[in-house]
């Protein structure tokens, strides 16, 4: 059986130091040649965006050249910009959506 050492040495708790995981917006980027409608469509059917909201995004982009459409975890931020890039491509429009760090 063993004996009780009191001049054991004794660990201190460790707390560990959790990060949150990086976020990345997902931004529409102004083109000449897709609709403003269409944009407003993409805003809403993919970023479940109101109509009123998806107006004045799609006038940021339309003025400023491009707008955030949401933050998101990196898999959910990629997913959205290959599900916009392939459902403009579908319709024939060369409308581009991209990530980046928040």
């Amino acid at each position: 059986m063993a004996q009780w050492d009191e001049n054991a040495l004794t660990l201190d708790p460790v707390k560990a130091k959790v990060k949150p995981p990086k976020r990345y917006k997902v931004v529409l980027i102004n083109d000449d040649f897709t609709p403003m409608d269409f944009v407003v469509e993409v805003l809403m059917r993919f970023f479940q965006i109101d109509g009123e909201r998806a107006q004045q995004i799609m006038m940021t982009v339309h003025t400023q050249g491009k707008a955030t459409c949401g933050v998101y975890a990196r898999e959910v931020a990629e997913m959205k910009v290959m599900q916009v890039k392939n459902y403009a491509r579908a319709h024939q429009h060369p409308l581009e959506c991209d990530w980046e760090v928040a």
